[in-house]
């Protein structure tokens, strides 16, 4: 029997070295940014198709179409249908914010308008001056060290925006909302709704709109997100209004006043004060945060992102937030009284009324909870990826 002549080598000498794997990886992705510069540039296409036709930047059927296919072809690859999916809805995203930067809804023939943002220098108030200046109307920004008075602004303009603290809001309404055209639109952009619609409706002749934007004026970009529209007067102000914000991408919610407040006294102010109340209890513990993070969990190290970005930001306006909702003296209530009954079944260690507790509030979710787990289980991903 001959020997071969050439023995088995070491596992170790049979692979390619690591420099030269990971400068080959490094010329496939240098392949897929030039790919995805490629598709960068048919998008572009894409939003002077749909601006020139008049069609919605967004589509549905279209998105999910594509994604079912890549998940399809992901498998036999030898890839994660999930990862792919997560991929490509980063890529149908950055598709859409390219095609609102392009101005794909904006009409080719738009008529430009005078607007006026009174309270312009705020975060709110910049974040609107960009979206009605980027789509072609004439922006002019009043605040209180600016040259331009909020009175000589609110007179010449056709639209005008108030975008200053929710505790002030009112007043600014009464004395601005006689000085606007009778044939303009006054456009509040506070976090309630029922004072200041009431208000202007009562001190302005012009139409009136009221709006809350549901998200900070730090947002990366206006694609998807919501904003909340209460009617109050003047249907072709209005239908212009809601045309101009979806142009830039925004997802519209049309109701009334009354039921806005209401649901922001959860997803606002219940939010809030138990963020709170989680931020004040940890500092009066004393605990050490950088010591709890050595043992974080992906949810305790979400619970602490978003708490210690809440206290970095503005105290006045979450504040203003909640004193200003009717419903918060109810709902922190409530909040309180949930606490204190937890903390009594916990302290007697009584495990069915735990039980018990923990299936009532599961029942109270219902379905809700099976997107809950598939959502988390997203974000835990993503959070795993970035630590």
């Amino acid at each position: 029997m001959g020997r071969d002549p050439e023995p088995n080598k070491p596992a170790e000498e049979k692979t390619r070295p690591l420099s030269v794997l990971r400068a080959m990886i490094d010329s496939i992705d240098h392949d897929v940014l030039q790919l995805l510069a490629k598709r960068n540039a048919l998008v572009g296409e894409i939003a002077e198709f749909k601006r020139t036709h008049r069609r919605r930047i967004r589509d549905l059927s279209r998105e999910r179409e594509l994604l079912s296919d890549r998940r399809d072809r992901a498998m036999p690859l030898g890839l994660s249908p999930e990862m792919i999916e997560s991929m490509f809805r980063l890529i149908l995203w950055a598709s859409r914010d390219r095609q609102a930067t392009l101005k794909a809804e904006v009409p080719i023939d738009v008529e430009p308008r005078t607007v006026a943002i009174i309270g312009g220098k705020g975060g709110m108030g910049k974040c609107f001056a960009n979206l009605f200046g980027d789509l072609g109307h004439a922006v002019m920004i009043a605040d209180v060290d600016t040259q331009l008075s909020s009175k000589e602004a609110a007179s010449v303009a056709d639209v005008v925006v108030i975008s200053v603290p929710i505790e002030v809001t009112a007043d600014v309404i009464r004395e601005l909302g006689p000085l606007v055209k009778k044939d303009g639109l006054l456009i509040d952009v506070c976090s309630v709704k029922t004072e200041p619609l009431k208000v202007m409706l009562e001190h302005c002749e012009a139409s009136v709109v009221g709006t809350h934007p549901l998200f900070g004026p730090s947002v990366h970009s206006l694609q998807g997100q919501r904003l909340v529209i209460t009617p109050g007067r003047g249907d072709e102000w209005l239908a212009w209004l809601k045309s101009t914000f979806e142009a830039r991408g925004l997802e519209l919610l049309e109701t009334t006043a009354e039921r806005h407040d209401k649901a922001m006294a959860i997803v606002q102010v219940l939010t809030h004060f138990s963020t709170e109340v989680m931020g004040k209890t940890m500092a009066r513990l004393g605990v050490p945060i950088d010591e709890t993070l050595l043992f974080t969990s992906p949810i305790y190290l979400m619970e602490m992102f978003m708490t210690a970005r809440h206290f970095a930001q503005s105290p006045r306006l979450y504040g203003s937030i909640q004193m200003a909702n009717p419903e918060t003296p109810a709902v922190t209530a409530a909040y309180i009284e949930a606490a204190e009954a937890l903390r009594q079944i916990a302290t007697a260690k009584d495990r069915d009324a735990f039980e018990q507790t923990f299936d009532e509030v599961r029942a109270y979710f219902g379905e809700f909870t099976e997107q809950a787990m598939a959502q988390s289980d997203f974000l835990i991903d993503r959070i795993v990826e970035r630590t």
